[in-house]
């Protein structure tokens, strides 16, 4: 199954020295199991419902935004990270991986997902930096319903994230 998920550049940096992305601590703004298992987005029976005629690769792009969106609450629990969005596409098999309830794609993984499993790697291009960070900033009144501030969610959304060869990595982080 192809799972998104979405990481900062330090994880990825952390993920690449360590050859996995590994579940921990840092993802408790996704989900309260990130602890034990990885928080990432695939297409899911919700999402097929919700999007009935979509494509498989539309399906994708749907997983692959929510993933996206996901990765602005981790900026904001680390306030070091460079803002900048990033989303891992990944192959896992079908048996690590649970729904996880909390979103229409928002899957749990229990394994680790090697880099070697990573098909590419999403990242916001430098420059929407400021763009990102209001987002990050937005999200509390975006949350309670704030339509500006969800304006600024959809600003950074409007924003494509490049795709990058898992052989690039060195080169992102």
């Amino acid at each position: 199954m192809r799972v998104y998920l979405p990481v900062t550049l330090p994880l990825l940096a952390a993920a690449h020295s360590d050859g996995a992305l590994r579940p921990g601590e840092w993802a408790k703004p996704l989900h309260d199991d990130a602890a034990a298992a990885l928080v990432g987005y695939a297409v899911t029976p919700a999402v097929r419902e919700w999007y009935v005629e979509g494509d498989l690769e539309e399906l994708e792009f749907t997983a692959m935004t929510d993933a996206a969106q996901a990765v602005l609450r981790l900026l904001a629990a680390d306030p070091s990270a460079p803002r900048r969005r990033v989303v891992l596409a990944a192959d896992v098999p079908d048996s690590s991986v649970r729904p996880a309830g909390g979103g229409r794609s928002q899957v749990l993984v229990a394994a680790d997902v090697t880099l070697a499993g990573v098909a590419s790697v999403h990242v916001d291009e430098a420059g929407v930096e400021g763009t990102v960070e209001a987002a990050v900033a937005a999200l509390p009144a975006a949350d309670a319903g704030d339509d500006d501030a969800q304006f600024a969610l959809d600003e950074a959304e409007a924003n494509d994230l490049l795709w990058y060869d898992v052989t690039e990595i060195p080169d992102l982080v």
